[in-house]
């Protein structure tokens, strides 16, 4: 049967903390292999995180332009945010959606959830469709700067092919965007 895939589940043997910071946590650990060899495996633990596909009734999708440190360069992304401790992925979004870009929205909707660094970290991204949008200002948190920008999907995708979008879930939301306008996908 197509679905029935061999284990190959790693155990662990012992694990310790490298590293524990504000928003990461590094762990390596000692793990037994489908073959019974041992190996180390150094990963890193996030809380999780949100990322808001934010439509206007005009079609247009907000968009954020902000430095990011670790690149050295600014990006264009969407709203996103880390999930609190006891914080719903939801309540996260509604918040991230008003401290960012200053609005709030009439309807919710999680569409996905994602892994974007299974090789190194736990981190998930959940993915919420926001609509019905209302402007009530933003609040961001001290020494965040961002750019909010109002821009057509199309508009979005053709930065995306000029390599002006680069930030991988902004490429996964923007593509999910242009597929719900299409009406391809609810």
């Amino acid at each position: 049967m197509a679905d029935e895939h061999p284990d190959f589940t790693e155990e662990e043997i012992a694990s310790r903390v490298v590293y524990e910071g504000r928003l990461l946590h590094v762990r390596e650990d000692e793990v037994r292999l489908p073959d019974g060899r041992h190996a180390r495996r150094e990963y890193i633990r996030h809380p999780g995180a949100v990322m808001v596909i934010a439509l206007t009734g005009a079609g247009d999708i907000l968009l954020e332009h902000q430095y990011r440190y670790p690149l050295r360069r600014h990006f264009i992304e969407l709203p996103a945010g880390k999930i609190d401790a006891g914080e719903s992925p939801l309540a996260c979004a509604q918040r991230e959606l008003v401290e960012e870009c200053g609005f709030e929205a009439g309807e919710w909707r999680h569409l996905a959830t994602t892994h974007p660094c299974i090789g190194y970290s736990d981190e998930r991204i959940e993915l919420f469709l926001a609509r019905h949008l209302r402007h009530v200002g933003h609040a961001r948190d001290e020494g965040e700067f961002i750019e909010v920008l109002e821009v057509p999907v199309a508009r979005a995708l053709g930065w995306i092919r000029e390599g002006r979008i680069t930030d991988t879930k902004a490429l996964i939301g923007l593509l999910w965007a242009d597929r719900i306008l299409r009406g391809e996908w609810e």
